[in-house]
């Protein structure tokens, strides 16, 4: 029995050693830790991860904005800011410029409120992909920047969204308004375009197939690269990184052309819990199971050790 606990304590051991001491640094060593803004869009991040040359420009930008969020917003007033920008942002919008743009209908309640202001200002800046453009009036949103200019304007049109877009979203919808419109996910049966429909007949489904490589194309073109599928996103990285790359992409990801969404932590948390239920659908069975497995197991265990025991006891 002694040799048998020895030969225990000796592979919980170095199973420690490798738990605590390898797999740490291995983790570390693949993905930096960077953290959190705390969901806070002041700009300081931006400014902190800026090029020498651009220091100035955002800190400029940022001040403008916190400026402006100090104002006094009136909804009633910001309704025909608003207006403008019902034109781009409705169901069934086009593809413009690469991306099509996001429907608002839940943006009081999922953006945060300087972000929305700094997305008004200068929506490449807002977004922290201002690296791309020479001059962000090339953004396809670029053109808000000349629609509404006054700082009290933008106040009051964030006032109005903040007011009257407030309704709360689900998890899908969250994630649908944040993500899907650059990302598929195979797994929730949604493309760029939105979730596939059922058709009857083949030529159906091949031509809606050819409209949504068509639009990833477009998608390809403005960011580079075709956006990640993200079935599997939510197993293979953990909350932290989720969060953070949320937050500021380019903090994971210095270059990237994926734009920061400026959401909540309600609205973070809503997305990542969307994007875990899809790619882990059997979780909810699998936890309910789990206790009976354990329990089999320490069942067995016993069973195993008492049996062991009678049969060593014939041999001595």
């Amino acid at each position: 029995m002694n040799k048998e606990i020895q030969i225990l304590l000796v592979v919980v051991f170095f199973t420690l050693v490798t738990y605590w001491g390898v797999e740490p640094f291995a983790h570390g060593a693949m993905h930096k830790h960077v953290d959190s803004m705390n969901y806070v869009y002041d700009g300081k991040a931006d400014i902190a991860g800026a090029e020498a040359d651009k220091v100035e420009a955002k800190k400029e930008f940022w001040g403008s904005v916190n400026k402006i969020a100090a104002l006094t917003g009136n909804a009633e007033a910001g309704a025909a800011g608003y207006a403008m920008c019902q034109g781009c942002h409705m169901k069934g919008a086009p593809n413009m410029g690469g991306v099509v743009p996001p429907v608002l209908d839940h943006a009081g309640s999922l953006y945060d409120k300087n972000y929305l202001i700094a997305l008004i200002k200068d929506p490449a800046m807002a977004m922290n992909t201002d690296h791309k453009y020479e001059d962000t009036m090339m953004h396809p949103m670029g053109s808000i920047k000349s629609m509404i200019t006054e700082d009290q304007a933008i106040a009051d049109t964030v006032a109005y969204v903040l007011a009257n877009l407030a309704a709360e979203a689900t998890p899908k919808e969250a994630y649908l308004e944040a993500c899907s419109r650059c990302h598929e996910n195979n797994y929730a049966n949604l493309t760029q375009l939105g979730e596939t429909p059922k058709f009857k007949y083949k030529k159906d489904t091949l031509a809606y197939r050819i409209k949504v490589l068509e639009e990833q194309d477009l998608i390809k073109a403005y960011m580079g690269k075709l956006p990640p599928d993200l079935s599997m996103l939510a197993l293979s990285r953990n909350h932290h990184f989720l969060e953070t790359f949320i937050e500021n992409p380019q903090s994971q990801l210095k270059g990237t052309s994926m734009p920061r969404v400026g959401l909540t932590k309600d609205g973070v948390d809503k997305v990542i819990s969307y994007m875990t239920s899809v790619a882990d659908k059997n979780a909810d069975a699998r936890n309910s199971l789990g206790w009976k497995v354990i329990l089999f197991f320490v069942i067995f265990t016993v069973l195993a050790y008492l049996w062991k025991k009678e049969v060593w006891s014939k041999l001595h």
